[in-house]
């Protein structure tokens, strides 16, 4: 028979442990990668939109990904799908520099369309209406041309 051992956390759940690169694409064991985001982490608003714009602008989309991620699941049900529309700004913004041009697109649509709801309210500074253009125009784009840079598309955040 052939076993394969898997990576386990702390508390025994499966968790691949192998290192990832900014875009979060797993490297080989032993390869100096960049360090992942800890899961689980609550925080407020304001500390979630300012890590994941650190993130963004270092051209780690995948790792802002995992702080909007937090919030999704962590905040109040009336703005989880806020949340989960930026979080899929940042996974397809990941698809997008990864070369995946049609899950990029795809994500960046629907993130897009996770914040139409909110777009007159702009919760907690967001650049809701700014945000959804950027992510169509650039879903535009990817579909058409070239692999993007992470860091050179990063959106910003608040208007």
């Amino acid at each position: 028979m052939n076993e394969t051992r898997r990576d386990r956390d702390a508390e025994g759940r499966a968790r691949n442990a192998r290192p990832r690169d900014g875009l979060g694409r797993p490297l080989p064991y032993g390869t100096p990668g960049v360090e992942r985001q800890p899961e689980g982490v609550v925080r407020t608003p304001a500390e979630t939109l300012r890590e994941a714009q650190r993130l963004l602008d270092a051209g780690m989309p995948f790792h802002a990904h995992e702080v909007f991620e937090d919030a999704w699941k962590s905040g109040p049900e009336d703005e989880r799908e806020l949340w989960r529309g930026l979080a899929q700004l940042a996974v397809g913004l990941t698809h997008s520099a990864r070369g995946n041009t049609a899950g990029g697109a795809r994500l960046l649509r629907r993130g897009a369309g996770a914040l139409a709801p909110f777009a007159g309210s702009g919760p907690h500074g967001i650049a809701v209406s700014g945000l959804s253009d950027w992510a169509r125009e650039l879903a535009d784009r990817v579909e058409s041309g070239p692999t993007v840079d992470a860091a050179a598309e990063a959106p910003l955040l608040r208007a």
